[in-house]
């Protein structure tokens, strides 16, 4: 019974940030001249549907979206390529998108349609690098515990697409970006890494991110975030003058969804926050202490309640196992309860992919540990072993949805009885 109302509580989640419902109130006016629709990010196949059954005047452009995320689209081409890594298919496409808006004149529109992932997808090279440079370093950044923000930092500076320059490139066209944040704090730059925002941060804050995490760029890497000529366009750059950015989902919408269905089954929810970050297994330590914390005695809220919260945690991985965050944050949550009574618990991201694996994350209840020690797991060597994965694999925990072609980060409810 727990886990149905945890997975209800999920589904309404997606469901708030589907594009099918979110997007056709803003789209924009259609323009005297050409429009041009272009995008990446998880959800970008089904946002260029969306635009596809409400758009009455002529349109034509291109998306790109993660393998297995595309759907049928009449009049606008759907690539699909990597994520995280990027590869050949996502640079290839980058690059025809740059040729499509280019050229264009004051009375065209370019109609961009961004969400997670984007970043990833939207792969070209700035001038000096190859795909393989970019490869490798995101590999690395991907291992070191990075947050969105410091990764897209880095990965902005490293193109020749993201960082406001996809908008330079359409100037003087006008540029209306639609986006699905999966960000913490929504900041537009960030979604995607910015590709038609002007962009805050500097060289010197992407070499500063590589310094913190340690990690040593190829000699083209170094040489990019070296050269001051290489900057991303800044906030006020006139050529940024005819762009507007309109967030049509949010985490925080997400969450407001999945209250709503809390109320209907007589449980009080309390949303500890959109945009939560940190390491986590750390994050999953502090909830369960929160949790614990409403179940004694002269608690100010009493049970029965359920503790939501979303944003994008981090993983160091140190071991070779399998496991993407929410798997993560799950398994060290079950290890901190260590069996108490009354308290379940799902964890997934909301694309239906849990980072690079099939599930969309898991679920816990009172009896994890007490089943998994009867399967012969060793719960906390396999945290150890970033093995979150096999441990709720083994237990037939995982949940699984496939691609939910929307993504608003990551999705936790707590349920406290």
């Amino acid at each position: 019974m727990d886990n149905d109302l945890l997975r209800r509580l999920f589904d309404g989640a997606v469901a708030a940030a589907d594009p099918a419902l979110t997007l056709p109130g803003h789209l924009p006016p259609r323009p005297s001249g050409r429009t041009i629709v272009i995008g990446a990010g998880k959800g970008a196949a089904s946002m260029a549907r969306a635009v596809e059954d409400n758009w009455s005047g002529d349109l034509e452009g291109l998306v790109i979206t993660r393998y297995g995320h595309a759907v049928p689209c009449r009049r606008i081409e759907v690539v699909e390529a990597a994520h995280p890594v990027p590869d050949a298919a996502g640079e290839n496409a980058a690059g025809r998108i740059l040729e499509m808006v280019s050229g264009l004149g004051e009375d065209d529109l370019v109609l961009c349609l961004i969400s997670g992932g984007g970043s990833a997808l939207l792969s070209r090279p700035a001038a000096g690098l190859t795909l393989a440079d970019k490869q490798a370093l995101n590999g690395a950044l991907l291992k070191s515990g990075a947050t969105i923000s410091e990764m897209n930092c880095v990965r902005k500076h490293l193109s020749a697409i993201k960082g406001g320059r996809l908008a330079v490139a359409a100037a003087p066209a006008r540029v209306v970006t639609l986006a699905i944040s999966d960000v913490p704090g929504d900041d537009p730059a960030v979604i995607a890494s910015g590709p038609t925002v002007a962009d805050p941060t500097s060289l010197g804050d992407a070499r500063a991110v590589l310094e913190k995490y340690r990690i040593e760029p190829g000699r083209a890497i170094a040489a990019v975030l070296a050269d001051g000529g290489s900057e991303t366009p800044k906030p006020g750059d006139g050529r940024l003058a005819n762009t507007q950015t309109i967030l049509i989902a949010t985490p925080q919408m997400a969450l407001e969804a999945a209250a709503r269905i809390a109320r209907t089954a007589a449980i009080e929810p309390l949303i500890l926050g959109d945009s939560i970050e940190g390491e986590a297994r750390v994050v999953a330590a502090e909830h369960a202490e929160l949790a614990l914390g409403y179940q004694a005695v002269g608690a100010a809220v009493k049970p029965p309640l359920v503790l939501l919260s979303g944003g994008e945690t981090t993983v160091t991985v140190a071991g070779n196992g399998r496991g993407g965050r929410n798997a993560e944050y799950m398994l060290a949550m079950a290890i901190a309860l260590d069996g108490r009574a009354g308290i379940s618990a799902i964890a997934c991201d909301t694309d239906g992919i849990d980072g690079s694996e099939d599930n969309a994350g898991c679920v816990i209840g009172p009896d994890t540990l007490a089943r998994a020690r009867a399967l012969g797991l060793d719960a906390a060597a396999m945290l150890a072993n970033n093995d979150a994965y096999g441990f709720f694999s083994a237990l037939g925990d995982l949940v699984m949805t496939g691609p939910t072609l929307t993504n608003v980060n990551d999705f936790r409810a707590i349920l406290v009885q």
